[in-house]
């Protein structure tokens, strides 16, 4: 039995078109499924762990959504025990991007029926994050997209990465960089002028912006990227670099890893996990090595050097 979980808001609509026809494809495959619909990131992860604890076995979890939805259950499906699968809808679909998940959905869908069991780390602290904990001026950025209106009309143009860079340029015109410390398992750095200091377990965020090109979520270690010491001018410069990683080789820019972080910015500074807020102040985060199984498309895990276990029988229709 799958659970589908549906947030039919996701990129601008997307997740209910995408639903529409997953559902369609589910019947003619006689799958064995429920469907949890939630527009509310706050009320999801308590909805799909009363759903999940009203049976003993599932096949999966599927979430038809963007990040921010992902991010909402994962303290349930790492409670519970039950495999992720995703059917990318949102504006980003970092997760799905770093998996090697189709944004079409039924190849999204074959990839949750009959993908491979990939076992991944989760960053946690206050809750449970997959793709990074990010703060300073990329959380930010993340803040002032999400109250925008024109996030809604890039969504509506298919075009979540174009809400990015717009966020960019107009948090880039009032943010002040200040001093921060970074304690990586132990050891402590002090950063003046600091714009930016994201917590990473998979290699992008913000629809594709490669912050920790090297990244795996299977290593047991987070990664850090510190951006600090740089003008305005040189900051917009850094995210055309971001796109392709590149800009770990420039002189402001710090990269870091561990098994554990925490960031203190000397002015208090909002942060987010899978692009949803995790409020302001100090952050410890810690990695916590196979806390999840993602299911993703057998030609990801064959390109990928870590073993993986495969999905066993009953994917469609299981018990």
């Amino acid at each position: 039995m799958y659970l589908f979980v549906i947030n039919p808001r996701s990129g601008g609509g997307a997740g209910q078109r995408s639903w529409l026809r997953i559902e369609r494809l589910l019947k003619e495959r006689a799958a064995e499924y429920e469907a949890l619909h939630t527009e509310s990131a706050s009320s999801a992860g308590s909805d799909v762990m009363q759903a999940l604890s009203g049976r003993e076995h599932w096949s999966a979890c599927v979430v038809i959504g963007g990040d921010g939805t992902i991010h909402s259950v994962l303290e349930a499906l790492r409670t519970r025990g039950v495999p992720l699968g995703i059917v990318p809808a949102g504006s980003g679909n970092d997760t799905a991007r770093a998996f090697g998940i189709p944004l079409e959905p039924k190849a999204a869908l074959d990839a949750a029926l009959g993908g491979i069991r990939v076992p991944v780390d989760l960053l946690a602290g206050n809750g449970y994050t997959l793709t990074a904990v990010a703060s300073g001026f990329d959380a930010q950025v993340a803040e002032n997209v999400n109250a925008s209106r024109y996030k809604r009309v890039c969504n509506a143009l298919h075009a979540g990465r174009l809400a990015y860079l717009i966020g960019i340029l107009h948090t880039l015109i009032t943010f002040k960089p200040c001093r921060a410390s970074i304690v990586c398992d132990g050891q402590e750095h002090t950063f003046e002028d600091v714009w930016l200091a994201s917590v990473c377990n998979l290699p992008s965020y913000g629809g594709g912006l490669l912050i920790a090109p090297q990244a795996r979520p299977d290593d047991g270690r987070l990664d850090v990227c510190v951006v600090y010491g740089c003008s305005r001018m040189q900051l917009l410069r850094l995210f055309p670099t971001v796109l392709k990683g590149s800009h770990v080789s420039l002189p402001f820019v710090t990269m870091l890893r561990g098994t554990s972080a925490a960031v203190s910015f000397e002015r208090e500074r909002p942060a987010i996990g899978d692009g949803e807020s995790l409020g302001r102040g100090a952050l410890a985060v810690r990695c916590e090595p196979g806390a999840l199984t993602v299911l993703a498309p057998r030609a990801w895990a064959a390109a990928d050097p870590a073993p993986q276990a495969q999905v066993g029988a009953g994917r469609e229709g299981g018990a």
